[in-house]
């Protein structure tokens, strides 16, 4: 089995880089898909707690590798990648169930990062730059920079969309 995590912060292109991976036969889980499930099956919304908050939370009672824990259950096939993962403990735990297992970070400019996540009109989309940093900052405590800046490859999402769905193609035909 070859792993992939896909890294970056918010807005950066995960989800166009995993449009590509899946057009290329690769399968993949969204991290944020089994802290949602999660989230669900707890009291945290009646008790007025953000999904944010509840991932944090969990993570102080169940150790910082609790979301790679539960989502190493969703992993099949030989081309699988992870999307969402926030620090080197969730890589490291990745690593020590699953082997093989790569990073891919997904980096581009801050601005282009807030315009996309405001124009995607989602529940979490931040209202104002206060909101966005705040974001950041929970991402960056959590640490993904560190899984960022050790990443095995980087991809710029710079320019557009085409461009840049070519390089993700480029890259997980190189890795694959």
């Amino acid at each position: 089995m070859k792993l992939l995590i896909v890294a970056g912060m918010p807005g950066a292109g995960k989800e166009e880089l995993l449009n590509v991976a899946r057009s290329m036969g690769y399968g993949f889980v969204r991290m944020g898909d089994v802290v949602r499930k999660y989230y669900a099956l707890s009291s945290s919304e009646s008790r007025g707690i953000s999904v944010g908050e509840f991932a944090s939370e969990e993570r102080k009672l169940f150790g910082a590798d609790v979301w790679a824990a539960r989502s190493v259950e969703e992993v099949e096939g030989d081309l699988f990648l992870i999307d969402g993962c926030r620090s080197m403990d969730e890589v490291r735990s990745f690593r020590r169930v699953l082997g093989s297992t790569e990073i891919v970070a997904v980096h581009a400019p801050r601005s282009e990062r807030f315009s996309r996540l405001v124009s995607r009109n989602r529940e979490d989309a931040p209202k104002n730059e206060e909101e966005f940093d705040a974001r950041d900052q929970r991402e960056l405590d959590w640490g993904i920079g560190s899984v960022i800046a050790l990443s095995e490859h980087m991809i710029i999402n710079d320019s557009d969309l085409e461009t840049f769905r070519s390089r993700a193609s480029e890259l997980l035909e190189k890795i694959k």
